[in-house]
């Protein structure tokens, strides 16, 4: 630590209690929409440490906030806690080894989100406490960042209007602020219904559902080449129409996953892929109708708040991992390839460290890395509110995220310290914004003139709801 702050040592004194919740997170993993338990815990914790709760924000029964603190600024805390299918993994064994269960696991370190989220917003609670300030920090339970797109729902039905601004984290190799870039994308299902038929007796009185999305495949695999740089297609079968190969299949479901970098260029995109659906559903005399499932946008930068947290990031210095914690990093590094160190350090910007195994250092800002990204649900709020993202050295060096790695790694000491380290650099940031007036006045102009450029569209239909589950899963 190369500079003292009050908040930083608030955020030690209480995060014994968050690392215990973040462990209780990561021994129940839950899949996007079914966090029950998590949400539980988390408005445990909120209630004990005396801020004011609303469960159920937005009519998601898994999405809470807590709240504290009257009249001036708002400024809110996003954490996540759900988890990944395939993914379970004993903890801390560096070698694939499933739990007993139904396979799931937090491999995206989504137990350490909620947990750090927390932390920082609790301790910057009892810093306003004791200071008399005004300000109200607020801590957002979101759930089903995993595909799920809830932040969009929020976002969608007003939950951070009176929002000033945003902060966030995801746990990294690298500690950092994070580059404002990711992919905005929707879900959608095509579904062909044609009419089956004896496949040899009488194939010529059925219309196959499965030719026309295979058609629809080599249509979207065509498109490929003339998409806009960085754009993606993915998809996945949920109903393949069934196993007789004797019968022409006349229900086939098949799940596009359409990414872009900007919303424009999205919904250009989901128009295309849409003409190849209704052009296969023509060659094979099919009908073809969608289902939009999810969509989030892309993130929105905000240079002010990126400038405050990296100067919060050069004061604190790097997380303090000792020789203990790299002994067991090396046993990880020793699972990956060269290439998932080389994209690590590619990714934040970084000259590579052939001997490194975890974070030593504060990667530069907005560095020039590899930008290559996925897509997150923190993009919609961003575009709602001036928002700011950390990335938090968590794990190994390499350790690719939605891996048994990561899962393993989720409850390790040197994961404890990643993020109680970030909590760190969110309540100070939080702090900074409640402060500062000129910091926000200057996030919010920035995030003004960025909308008058490109306004919000949300990518979410009105008619979309989000697939939410009324009954507690059983625990």
């Amino acid at each position: 630590m190369r500079n003292s702050h009050e908040i930083w040592g608030r955020v030690d004194a209480i995060s014994p209690d968050f690392t215990d919740l973040s462990d209780r997170i990561w021994d129940k993993p839950e899949l996007a929409y079914d966090e029950f338990s998590a949400v539980t815990e988390h408005s445990a914790m909120l209630k004990a440490q005396g801020f004011r709760v609303t469960e159920g924000i937005a009519g998601i029964p898994t999405a809470v906030m807590g709240e504290y603190g009257e009249d001036g600024p708002v400024i809110a805390i996003l954490g996540e806690y759900d988890a990944l299918p395939g993914l379970s993994q004993a903890a801390g064994l560096a070698r694939p080894s499933p739990l007993p269960g139904p396979g799931t696991g937090h491999g995206c370190g989504h137990n350490l989100l909620g947990a750090s989220a927390l932390l920082a917003a609790t301790a910057v609670k009892d810093y306003l406490k004791a200071h008399g300030l005004k300000g109200r920090i607020r801590y957002y339970g979101c759930p089903a960042e995993e595909g799920g797109a809830a932040k969009t729902f929020l976002v969608r039905e007003g939950a951070f209007t009176d929002v000033d601004a945003a902060i966030s984290w995801h746990p990294s190799s690298f500690s950092g602020v994070n580059a404002p870039f990711s992919l905005a994308n929707t879900r959608i299902d095509f579904t062909f219904e044609g009419k089956a038929a004896h496949a040899a007796a009488a194939p010529h009185l059925g219309r196959s559902a499965l030719d026309a999305a295979e058609l629809m495949n080599v249509g979207a695999n065509y498109l490929r080449e003339h998409m806009p740089q960085g754009a993606r297609l993915h998809y996945a079968y949920i109903d393949a129409g069934g196993t007789a190969p004797n019968v022409v299949q006349s229900n086939v479901t098949i799940r596009y996953l359409i990414r872009s970098e900007t919303l424009p260029e999205l919904m250009e995109l989901v128009e295309r892929v849409r003409k190849i659906a209704t052009g296969a559903a023509m060659m094979t005399e099919t009908h073809v109708s969608e289902k939009v499932v999810s969509a989030v946008s892309n993130l929105m930068g905000n240079s002010p708040l990126e400038a405050a947290m990296h100067r919060n990031f050069e004061n604190l210095g790097p997380p303090q991992f000792d020789d203990a914690d790299r002994k067991v990093a090396a046993e990880f590094v020793a699972t990956l390839t060269k290439e998932d160190k080389l994209a690590a350090y590619r990714r934040m910007g970084i000259p590579y460290d052939p001997d490194a195994v975890l974070c030593d250092l504060i990667a530069p800002p907005c560095a020039e890395g590899d930008m290559s990204a996925g897509s997150t649900d923190v993009g919609d709020v961003s575009w709602a509110v001036p928002t700011v993202q950390a990335r938090g050295a968590t794990c190994a060096i390499g350790t690719p995220l939605h891996s048994w790695q990561m899962t393993a790694q989720g409850k390790t000491a040197h994961a404890h310290k990643g993020m109680i380290h970030t909590a760190k650099i969110m309540a100070a940031t939080a702090l900074d914004a409640l402060t500062d007036d000129m910091l926000l006045e200057q996030a919010r102009a920035e995030h003004a003139a960025r909308l008058a450029e490109t306004p919000y569209i949300c990518p979410l239909p009105a008619t979309v709801k989000p697939p939410v589950r009324r009954k507690q899963a059983a625990t």
